[in-house]
């Protein structure tokens, strides 16, 4: 069976259910010894990339049993590559076979959808506010963030971030995904103007400045401002 014929036209709606079906088909490397989040855990889901393994070959991986350089341990598990690690496993996430990806691409921008607004989104079922988002090791500390190039960065790093913005003139929103650095247990640095111009989020952010106004913007299901 090839990768095109393996991949539904059905999407998950959820990211549980998504994990479920790459175990199912096989596309998922499930590890439940200790990995220390902070030297062990992306260095080995990259061997994949540079190690010389077919690119259908590679895996997303589930960590179950995180660990941090200090002995925390962490009470949820960590998911890499579960979105793009390959093609097989980028068109089961979209619910499209490979041929069909370029061409969906096109007509989701040609016709975009009307947002939703929900008053309850599962992402918010669980909110922390006051000491307990500053205590130590606890609010955004809490969360088992990895160290993407151990001995190069700065910070743990939030590599998939979602981050909403809206130019204060036009009103037009920019969803933009953003390298966020864990500086303190409520304090995310976001990397957006490294590119020439800077990105669409770092544009809006100008504007507020020069306007003397922190720039809103929801954050991982957080309203935080920077």
């Amino acid at each position: 069976m090839n990768g095109a014929e393996s991949v539904s036209k059905t999407m998950s709606l959820d990211f549980q259910s998504h994990l479920a079906e790459l175990e199912a088909q096989g596309l998922l490397v499930r590890i439940d010894r200790p990995i220390n989040k902070d030297t062990e855990l992306h260095p080995l889901v990259r061997c994949q990339f540079i190690g010389g393994i077919a690119e259908d070959d590679r895996r997303a991986f589930l960590f179950t049993n995180v660990v941090d350089s200090a002995g925390r341990r962490y009470d949820m598990p960590v998911a890499v590559g579960a979105f793009a690690a390959s093609p097989r496993i980028y068109g089961l996430g979209i619910g499209r076979t490979l041929e069909d990806i370029g061409a969906d691409w096109l007509n989701a921008i040609k016709n975009p959808i009307t947002p939703v607004t929900v008053t309850a989104p599962p992402c918010q079922e669980i909110i922390i506010t006051g000491d307990e988002l500053k205590r130590p090791g606890g609010g955004l500390a809490a969360l088992p963030v990895p160290v993407s190039t151990p001995g190069f960065d700065a910070a743990p790093y939030l590599t998939a971030t979602l981050c909403i913005t809206a130019d204060p003139d036009s009103g037009v929103r920019n969803i933009g995904t953003y390298r966020a650095a864990l500086k303190s247990t409520n304090r995310l640095g976001v990397r957006m103007s490294s590119r020439i111009g800077g990105a669409g989020g770092y544009l809006h952010w100008c504007k507020y400045r020069d306007r003397g106004n922190g720039c809103p913007a929801p954050l991982l299901s957080a309203p935080l401002r920077w």
